[in-house]
This record gives structure tokens, sequence and C-alpha cells, in this order.
């Protein structure tokens, strides 16, 4: 796992599979497939106990009538619906037989895969060897690593509005255009949120003013971990393990009405999900609470029963699965892909690999044309922040970044009542992107779930930078680049064009 503002990296295994001949049930431990160079030692050698994702055969299930739907709310419905309906019928035999073994397993449907909760080298032998087994990825987590803070980064004064915020024209669009994110749904996936933040209680959904109702409006896919985790595990109410999350929502929707005007969109509510344990997410983390946000259910709920017409109108992903990790291929854009489908805008922070080129490399952020992913500049000189990751991403080769938004020594909400400037990265840039998604539908409700109108208006209504750097044959000076992409945001521009 990279958490795109603190550095934190998991890693795990890919085994890539070719050459199944064996039948769908084998008989023994002795069937087993191609599984790649250095895989075998590592996953049928050992003799510890090892949580795999095991992604099925048959591809994914048809969305495209999603594009048809008579509302957003139908939209949402059919692409649960069809979803559910496909990984029920392709998974049938794999966890009859998953049963009959006694594994402990979890089903996914937004991606056709099946995690496997401490399975042995024996029975990943036999998973290897099924006919409708296509690949398994190891689901696996190391501890984290930080990248210090910036000690020559200074702590910025209270102020009626944070300098970044202002930055991106977004206290225009409240006091001109009277529109501040009001009627939208916005969401987290990250190290949790502290929900009773005094710049964030009041903005969350599950608060009415007076009692919490979590259900829909928090999922903990982190049922379990090391000890000491100061939040503990499978959490019914928010908590925040590591200030990342708290910090990345408190730049979408913050303020304390009490000088720490600290968000794009005041008038939004807020939704989370936590993927990480202390910053250390994996794959089928990522997977669990995007499933959530297509159709949200209260915790220990059976995901089939989620409500998809609580899904919200744009998530935030500060965080980054790299090829260490297991995500060497094509493995979230199926996930990225249902949320588009259902009308969800996936927003993902571009990396903090920069400042060569190609450095864009690990998903959701390479998959260009499912996400609006964002790159960082620093708001006070104007210049793009030197660790920010340049394109053109290295699973499909588009340009990239789509866009830069303020990403260095940020202001924003940390667990326990209080605000730090020292946060920088991409996971920092990004919240700024959602929450001018979410003045943008505020504004013009007609835009909920027109994902690539809402990407347009981003995009075109940025404010052009060009640079002296030259990526993937893509010179500086062209609009889009791989520096900035189409530039800076400039959210009174982009509202404007919709009124």
């Amino acid at each position: 796992m990279k958490r795109l503002g603190l550095g934190v990296t998991v890693v795990s295994i890919v085994v890539g599979f070719s050459g199944c001949s064996s039948s769908s049930d084998p008989s023994s431990d002795e069937a087993r497939a191609d599984l790649g160079d250095g895989v075998s030692s590592a996953m049928l050698e050992g003799r510890a106990p090892t949580s795999v994702l095991v992604y099925l055969k048959g591809g994914a299930a048809d969305l495209s009538p999603a594009a048809r739907a008579a509302s957003n709310e139908e939209r949402g419905v059919f692409v649960h619906t069809r979803l559910r309906e496909h990984a029920k019928a392709s998974q049938k035999s794999l966890l009859a037989w998953l049963d009959r073994q006694g594994a402990n397993v979890q089903p996914f449907f937004i991606v056709n895969a099946v995690l496997v909760n401490d399975a042995s080298p024996g029975l990943i032998r036999k998973l290897a060897a099924r006919d409708d087994v296509e690949r398994i990825i190891v689901d696996k987590s190391i501890p984290l690593q930080r990248v210090p803070s910036d000690p020559a980064a200074e702590e910025e004064a209270i102020a009626a509005v944070g300098s970044n915020i202002t930055a991106t024209g977004a206290p225009r669009v409240w006091n001109e255009l009277k529109v501040n994110g009001a009627g939208v749904v916005v969401a987290g996936q990250d190290t949790g949120v502290d929900w009773t933040h005094p710049a964030l209680k009041s903005h969350y959904r599950g608060w009415n003013g007076t009692t919490a109702d979590h259900r829909y409006s928090w999922h903990d896919a982190i049922r379990s971990g090391a000890s000491g985790n100061r939040c503990g595990f499978n959490l019914s109410a928010p908590c925040d393990d590591n200030d990342h999350g708290t910090h990345t929502v408190g730049t979408i929707v913050g303020d304390d009405g009490a000088g720490n005007q600290i968000g794009m969109a005041p008038g939004a509510k807020w939704i989370a999900c936590r993927n990480m344990d202390a910053g250390n997410g994996k794959p089928s983390t990522y997977i669990e609470c995007s499933q959530w946000f297509l159709a949200p259910y209260p915790q220990g709920a059976d995901p089939s029963t989620g409500d998809p017409s609580k899904r919200p109108d744009v998530i935030n992903n500060s965080w980054g699965c790299p090829s260490s990790e297991g995500c060497t291929g094509r493995d979230l854009v199926p996930v990225v892909q249902a949320l588009t489908a259902a009308g969800v805008l996936f927003v993902a922070s571009a990396g903090n690999s920069g400042s060569g080129c190609n450095s864009i490399s690990d998903q959701p952020a390479t998959i260009s044309p499912e996400t609006l992913s964002v790159g960082a500049y620093s708001h006070t000189n104007n210049t793009i922040a030197a660790f920010s990751s340049r394109g053109p991403s290295t699973l499909d080769k588009k340009v990239g970044p789509d866009v830069a938004a303020p990403g260095v020594s940020i202001r924003s909400s940390v667990p326990g009542g209080g605000y730090s400037s020292f946060f920088s990265g991409t996971s920092m840039a990004g919240p700024h992107v959602v929450g001018e998604v979410a003045l943008l539908i505020s504004a013009n409700p007609s835009l909920r779930g027109n994902i690539a109108e809402l990407t347009r208006i981003v995009t075109t209504t940025a404010t052009p930078k060009t640079t002296s750097q030259t990526c993937g044959g893509v010179s500086g000076s062209t609009i889009p680049n791989n520096t900035w992409g189409y530039g800076i945001i400039n959210a009174y521009k982009a509202v404007s064009s919709k009124l």
C-alpha cells in the first residue's frame, strides 16, 4: 500500500497462471499450474498459511446497459444487481468446493474474485489447478514506511479560509455564486476519520445534529490486525488510526464555524471506509471499501443487501496499489469501472514517485480512462512538487496526471480536534478536486452521475501550465502534458461554466 501523503508501502506477490490442464476438483496437492519465477518457493513450499485473492475466469459483468438507465438511481440499482448476479453464477462452483475444504472465504462481486483467508500451501496448489481460476494474488501487508515531514515547513496561522482553498477559487464559488456543496455526498477510503472533529462532525451524513447513525455512512474493512492499533478493529463507528484520513476529508468539507475553513465544499456531506490498518492496506481491503461505496450496508451485514441509493457522488482515493503489492496488471480496473458505470466519480492521487517520467506507476491512478488523477503543486509559488508523479501511466501509457491541485504543506484537520500544516503529498492534492466536483454537482445537479462531463469540466477549466520536462514523447509545452496535465484546478471557472 502506498498512502500518497506519507509514503506507506505494503508488499504482496502476484501469481500468474498459464496452461492449467488438471480438473476443477484436483484430488491431490501435486496438481499445480505454472506459477512464475520466484513464486513457488514463496507460496507452495512454505508451511505458513497465506491469504490469497482468487480471480476467476469469465471476465467482468456487462455493465454497458447502465448508460441507458432512465435515472442515476436506476443506474445504481442496475449495476449493483448485475454485478451480484454475475458473481453468484460465476463463483458458485468454486465457493461450494472451498466450503468442502473448510476454507474461510470472502466473496466479492464488484470484481469477480474470492478472498481465501489463511490458505495452506496445499489448498493454494489445488486452487491453482482449477480450470475456473485465472490467477491468484497474495493478500499480504508489511510494516509501513514514512516520508519524513519537511522540517522547513511552517505551521499556517488560523485564517478565515486556508490559503490552499483560496488558491483554487472555492471561496468565490461560495460567496459570489452561492454554491457550497449542499446536496452532494462525498466519500473517502483511507485510514478512517475522527468523525467527532469539530470541523467534520456537522458535515458527517451519519449525524443529524442530535444522534449518530453510522450504518450507511461508515464501513470498516479492517476486521483484524496487529495489536496496538489505537482504534481497534471491525468498528461500528468511525475512527482514524493514522491521521491521514481525517486530514484528507477535512480538505474536502472541513469547517468548524470558528475560523477554520479548511474544506472546499463545506455544504457537502461525507461518508468513509477504512481500508488501512494504521497505514497498511492490501488489495482485498481496497476492493471491500469500493464495493461498500457501490451500495452501503451496516457493519457486519451481508454485502449483497447494500442500498445503492446511499452511494456517494465522488470518492477520494489518496492511496496506491503498487506492483510489489500484487497490482501488476489490471487488478483494480473492474472495480473502478463498476463505480464509474454506477455514476460515482473516482478521484485518485497520482503518487509521490516524481520527479522522473513514467512515475505514475500504481493503481488506481494508472487507470487513466476511468479515474480523475491529481498531481500536487505548491500554491505558494505555483511550482509543481518535486515528489509529484509524472506520466505517462505505466499501465496504459496515457498522459497523466489529469490536473494539479495544492499538495504542499496543506493545513487540515487531524484526530483529537487539532489541525496540522505538515502534510504534503498528492494525497493532499486529490481532496481539492473531490471538493471541486462536489461544488459542480451542487451548482448543477443534472451533472450527478455524468462522469465524462464532470471530468471534462474539471480539466478544460484548469489554468494551463507548461514545463520544460518532456515525458513519454509529449512535450511539456503542450496541454495536457505529463507534469501538470491540463493545469491547476480553477473551481470558480468550473462552476461558473455550468450555472
